[in-house]
């Protein structure tokens, strides 16, 4: 009789040095092994230069890969304490022209398997089309305790915090209006923080893409959330510090909500305040199971709005809350690495991009062999978090779509269209130029 292999338990802190230790390890047989890539490519740019450029494009991102690998591996999710919670919450649905969409999801709050009492607050924020009217028909159609409600100033934030004054639940979900929840998604996020230690006031759901048919750039996406930001959060959430509990749809405890007065003034409003939780030395898990299918931009154009925005909202969060100011250890190194996410998307965007022309005709002096050495870890990544998608996708009986085209182009191509993106962001944030909700 076979029986299944499962890893003992391993202290979160354990694991933490652990995935240090295989980094560094990674990191000294890469720089070992480039010592002749680094001179030679100092004959053309100076040794200071080399090594700057050569540890954005390698020994850092190689370093950051491994760290996240190996906690993916030791990475094992705690057991519900209870699998069917019943205490009332509010879903809060925060609305600027959402006519087309808001029915859909609300019909999907209304198929959920939760037993306890929903109540939804639709915040119409100064929209211009028929969203109020249509978000009250369907909390009729569908027997719903929904209020809707008016903020007249713009911004998400004024829209999340006109709710907060209405709310008397323990918990509060915010929910964007273009959003699908899966029947078992409340009922997942509240077992979560139900089985959670005392400091969690927030747990991020999964958010994956819905509409990855309708382009090529949507395609490419698909994945990004099934794999890329999904492997993010996992890492993340093992270590105590999701450090972005995603305002598409997320579980706060309304209290200590209330006692950072709510959301602030800022891009990335749902960034900061997790940030501001953490430097409180509260935690913000990450639960897997709790699956929401949103709509992503369907075109380079907006797809660059939305990811210069969130880079925006990074630059944003670390001004406001610096990553030494936070108490636990595990997110001071976590939001140390957002910290040199800008050095990297530099030196991609004008270093590496440059040099793989050059490797075109035969220049190898940036984009060479060893810079292959960076795909194998990435390659593992992806498939360590695709074996546990499959598996959560395989426990509700959802099938993962045959989007091979998009998988291989998010393997090659994706990075070279997110950190440009980036770039502009940061460009934009420097800047200081308007902001823009959607």
């Amino acid at each position: 009789m076979s029986t299944k292999f499962e890893l003992p338990y391993i202290r979160v802190e354990v694991k933490y040095w652990i995935s240090h230790f295989v980094a560094a390890i990674w990191m000294f047989f890469s720089i070992n092994l480039s010592k002749p890539w680094v001179m030679d490519f100092s004959n053309v740019v100076s040794l200071p230069v080399s090594i700057f450029i050569i540890a954005g494009i390698a020994y850092i991102p190689g370093y950051i890969n491994a760290f996240i690998l190996v906690s993916l591996l030791l990475d094992k999710q705690p057991k519900f304490k209870i699998k069917n919670p019943n205490d009332p919450i509010t879903i809060v649905i925060a609305c600027h022209n959402e006519e087309k969409r808001v029915r859909e999801t609300i019909s999907y709050v209304a198929a959920q398997d939760y037993k306890g009492s929903i109540k939804i607050i639709v915040v119409d924020n100064c929209s211009s089309d028929r969203t109020a009217d249509i978000a009250r028909q369907a909390g009729k159609d569908y027997n719903l305790d929904l209020d809707v409600i008016y903020e007249e100033n713009p911004g998400k934030f004024n829209a999340l915090n006109k709710a907060l004054k209405y709310i008397e639940t323990e918990y509060l979900i915010t929910l964007d209006a273009d959003t699908l929840l899966h029947r078992e998604a409340v009922k997942y996020l509240v077992s979560r923080m139900y089985s959670s230690p005392k400091e969690v006031c927030a747990v991020a759901g999964t958010v994956l893409v819905r509409n990855s048919r309708t382009s090529f750039i949507a395609k490419l996406q698909e994945w990004d959330y099934f794999i890329g930001i999904s492997s993010i959060k996992r890492m993340q959430g093992l270590y105590q510090g999701t450090l972005v509990a995603q305002g598409a749809y997320s579980l706060y405890k309304t209290e200590e909500l209330k006692a950072i007065d709510g959301w602030p003034n800022a891009i990335g409003e749902d960034i900061v305040v997790t940030w501001n939780f953490l430097r409180k030395n509260l935690k913000v898990y990450f639960e897997p199971m709790s699956i929401a299918f949103t709509d992503v931009p369907e075109s380079l154009k907006h797809l660059a709005r939305q990811r210069s925005r969130w880079a925006r909202g990074m630059i944003e969060a670390l001004h406001m809350v610096k990553p030494w100011q936070h108490p636990i250890r595990y997110v001071r190194y976590l939001t140390s690495i957002n910290l040199i996410m800008p050095y990297l998307d530099v030196v991609y965007t004008f270093c590496w991009m440059p040099g793989l022309i050059l490797a075109l005709i035969g220049k190898f002096w940036i984009v060479g062999p060893m810079t292959l050495l960076v795909i194998p870890l990435a390659l593992m990544q992806n498939l360590v978090l695709l074996k546990y998608q499959k598996q959560v996708f395989q426990k509700f009986g959802l099938r993962i779509r045959e989007n091979y085209l998009g998988y291989i182009a998010y393997i090659l191509l994706y990075q070279m269209i997110m950190s440009p993106i980036s770039v502009i962001g940061y460009v934009q944030e420097l800047l200081g130029l308007n902001r823009v909700w959607k």
